[in-house]
C-alpha cells in the first residue's frame, strides 16, 4: 500500500514548492540584511517545525482527516472570535502574540474551512448529483463558508476573505452548481460593489481603491509602497541588480519587503527572468493541483484539491498583482517566498492534503 502510495504522489508538486521556498529563503536574506534577520531565522524555524508536520499528513488518509475536521473547525470559529479582542497590529486583529512569535487563527482556519465545505458538499451531493442546486441545500453549505469569512472580515482581513470566496466559488463549479446561480452572484457583486465602497468599507479601505486607481494622489502616503514597489521591479530588468544590491531594498525605501512586496525584493534584485519563473511555477503547481482534482479517487478529494488550487490561485494573482499595481494592495502574502511562520505552515498543510489525495488515485483514473 505504501509503495502504491508513493508511486501515484504527484511529486512535481513537491519540487515546485522547494523550490519556492528556496527563492523565498534567498530573498529574505537579502531583505533582512539590514536588520538582524530575525524574521529569517524564524522562518527557518517554522520550516522546520513544518516537515513532520506534512509527513504526518501525507501519511494518514485524508478521509480520516476529513472526518475530524470539522472539531477543528470548531476550535478555529472560536480563535477568529477571540482574536477579535487581541490588541491591533497595523490597524487589523489578526494575530495572537506567543513570546517572540505570533499566530495567525485565519491562516489556519483556510485548511479545514476547505475541509468542511468540501465534506458538507458530498453529504449533499450523496443524496442526489442536483442537490446542491436546491436553494435551502445551498444555502446550508454557505452558512460553514460565510461564518467565518464575517469575521476575518471583521479584524478586518478582506484579502484572507477573498481566498475563501475564491476557494468556494472553485469547489461549488467542480460540484455542479448551475449557471443561475453564477449569474445571480455576479450582479450581486456588481450591484454590491458601490454600496461597499460607499457605505461599508473602512476609510483606510477606501483609500486603498483610490490609490490603486491612482498612486499619485498621495505619493508621500498611501500612494508610496506602490510606487516604490513598481520602481524596484522596474529597475532590476532582465536579471536583476545582483543579490544585495537592490536599491529600493537595501536602502529601505520598500515596506514591508519581507511580507507584502517580497516579489518587488525578487525583482529589483533577480531580475524579470527570476520574477517570471517563480509565476511559471506557481502556473505549473496550480495546474498540478487541478489534475489531482480531475483524478482524485472520490468527489470528496476533487472538492479539496479545487479549493487547494483557488486558494492557491487567488494568492498568487493578488500578491502579484498589488506589487506591480494591478490589483489593490491588500496584504496577502505570496505562498512560501513571503516570510510567515501560519501563512507557510498552512500552504505546507495544504500541499500536503494534495500529495495526499494523488498519493491515493485509483491507477484506472489515468486512463480517461
Amino acid at each position: 500500500m505504501k509503495k502504491r502510495i508513493l508511486k501515484n504522489i504527484e511529486w512535481s508538486i513537491l519540487i515546485c514548492v522547494i523550490l519556492l521556498i528556496m527563492i523565498g529563503i534567498v530573498a529574505l536574506y537579502s531583505a533582512t540584511q539590514e536588520t538582524t534577520k530575525e524574521e529569517l531565522q524564524k522562518q527557518i524555524i517554522w520550516l522546520i517545525i513544518s516537515i513532520p508536520i506534512v509527513v504526518l499528513v501525507i501519511c494518514i488518509n485524508y478521509e480520516v482527516i476529513v472526518k475530524i475536521s470539522p472539531i477543528f473547525y470548531g476550535i478555529f470559529l472560536i480563535l477568529l472570535v477571540a482574536v477579535l479582542f487581541t490588541e491591533p497590529v497595523n490597524g487589523a486583529t489578526s494575530w495572537f502574540e506567543i513570546g517572540v512569535f505570533s499566530f495567525q487563527p485565519s491562516e489556519f482556519a483556510k485548511i479545514f474551512v476547505v475541509l468542511v465545505f468540501s465534506l458538507v458538499i458530498t453529504k449533499i451531493q450523496a443524496r442526489g448529483k442536483n442537490e446542491i442546486n436546491r436553494p435551502t441545500r445551498l444555502f446550508l453549505a454557505l452558512l460553514v463558508i460565510a461564518v467565518p469569512i464575517l469575521l476575518i472580515a471583521k479584524q478586518p482581513d478582506y484579502g484572507t476573505a477573498l481566498a475563501f470566496l475564491v476557494a468556494t466559488t472553485f469547489i461549488l463549479f467542480v460540484a455542479g452548481i448551475k449557471k443561475r446561480y453564477i449569474i445571480s452572484s455576479i450582479l450581486i457583486v456588481i450591484i454590491s460593489v458601490p454600496l461597499l465602497y460607499f457605505f461599508i468599507l473602512p476609510e483606510h479601505a477606501k483609500t486603498r481603491i483610490d490609490v490603486f486607481l491612482n498612486p499619485n494622489l498621495d505619493p508621500r502616503g498611501s500612494g508610496y509602497n506602490v510606487i516604490q514597489s513598481k520602481l524596484a521591479i522596474g529597475s532590476g530588468q532582465l536579471f536583476g541588480m545582483g543579490l544585495l544590491k537592490g536599491n529600493q531594498t537595501q536602502l529601505g525605501f520598500l515596506y514591508p519587503k519581507t511580507t507584502d512586496f517580497i516579489f518587488s525584493v525578487i525583482g529589483e534584485e533577480m531580475g524579470f527572468v527570476v520574477a517570471a519563473g517563480i509565476v511559471f511555477i506557481y502556473v505549473l503547481l496550480i495546474t498540478k493541483a487541478i489534475y489531482i482534482a480531475k483524478t482524485a479517487k472520490d468527489d470528496l478529494g476533487s472538492y479539496i484539491a479545487m479549493g487547494i488550487a483557488g486558494i492557491f490561485l487567488f494568492h498568487m494573482v493578488e500578491n502579484i498583482g498589488m506589487t506591480i499595481g494591478l490589483l489593490p494592495i491588500t496584504g496577502v502574502p505570496l505562498p512560501f517566498v513571503s516570510y510567515g511562520g501560519s501563512s507557510l505552515l498552512t500552504n505546507l498543510i495544504l500541499i500536503a492534503l494534495l500529495l495526499n489525495i494523488s498519493g491515493r488515485r485509483q491507477k484506472a483514473i489515468f486512463i480517461e
